[in-house]
């Protein structure tokens, strides 16, 4: 494999020196940045829709979670055992700049959200001179894949996880003389948490290959592991789902466990592609 700087194609294939490297990443941190920083001015000069709807709408029973969970739970037999009667909140602030700020964080994570896949691109560009032709392939399938799994990870904390989380705990009370005071900052750190774990989570078939290619994980022990890995699946469906319904868990559930047979499927995908020993 050539160095970063060298080219396999074209006229360009003189060895690029150490300064050249670093000049050249730093155009593409600069136009990740850039675009990064366009999605999040974006996102601040359209608060009615991004504040509103997008960071406040889980607060609201019209939300689309609610309706089309509800929606399910008719569907399938089950009555309204899935329907969510949200609490009325009142998000509260300690400081006469926590909402500025607050504005601009949404917008920097939404912006670093929405870019993430042109990021991803950028640092494709990069690696790619360093690649040979049969690398070039497999390298931008993982860009790919990467990308759509973590958004996907995001949408699933944001449209799922966080509502049935949320509504738990908002309505979780130890006594009556107790009452939740929510704050804005306690509000966004929580759906920040929950929404970029979700994310991360949905990359573990991507984790897992690269821990299969260095022999550190094998579909062997996975599938092994698999009844304690459910084990901890249902515990987590049931800790964020907001009722004992098993319907209600099994969404959560579900999704969380393809995503761990899928990443079998990849473990033993790798070890029979690359002989590694299993």
């Amino acid at each position: 494999m050539a160095f970063f700087g060298i080219n396999n194609k074209g006229p360009e294939t003189a060895e690029m020196s150490f300064l050249q490297h670093l000049e050249a990443l730093r155009w593409h941190l600069v136009r990740s940045a850039a675009v990064i920083m366009t999605f999040a001015i974006a996102i601040f000069c359209l608060p009615q829709f991004f504040i509103d709807t997008v960071l406040l709408g889980p607060i609201e029973q019209d939300f689309i979670s609610y309706r089309a969970l509800c929606a399910l739970g008719y569907k399938i037999g089950a009555g309204d055992v899935m329907c969510m009667h949200v609490k009325h909140v009142t998000l509260q602030t300690l400081g006469i700049s926590e909402q500025f700020f607050t504005h601009m964080g949404f917008s920097f994570m939404g912006g670093i959200i929405l870019g993430f896949p042109y990021v991803l691109w950028e640092l494709w560009k990069f690696v790619r001179p360093a690649l040979k032709d049969k690398e070039l392939g497999p390298v931008k399938i993982f860009i790919v894949i990467a990308s759509i799994l973590f958004l996907i990870g995001i949408a699933f904390g944001y449209f799922i996880m966080f509502p049935m989380s949320y509504n738990f705990l908002i309505n979780y009370q130890m006594s009556d003389k107790i009452v939740t005071n929510q704050t804005l900052d306690d509000y966004t750190s929580f759906i920040y948490t929950l929404t970029l774990v979700s994310g991360i989570i949905f990359e573990m078939p991507i984790l897992v290959y690269f821990l299969t290619r260095l022999t550190l994980l094998t579909p062997q022990f996975m599938r092994k592991y698999r009844k304690h890995a459910v084990v901890v699946i249902l515990i987590v469906g049931a800790v964020i789902t907001p009722s004992p319904d098993v319907t209600s868990q099994m969404v959560v559930a579900v999704p969380m466990y393809l995503l761990y047979e899928i990443s079998v499927f990849i473990s033993a995908w790798a070890v029979k592609k690359y002989k590694l020993n299993d």
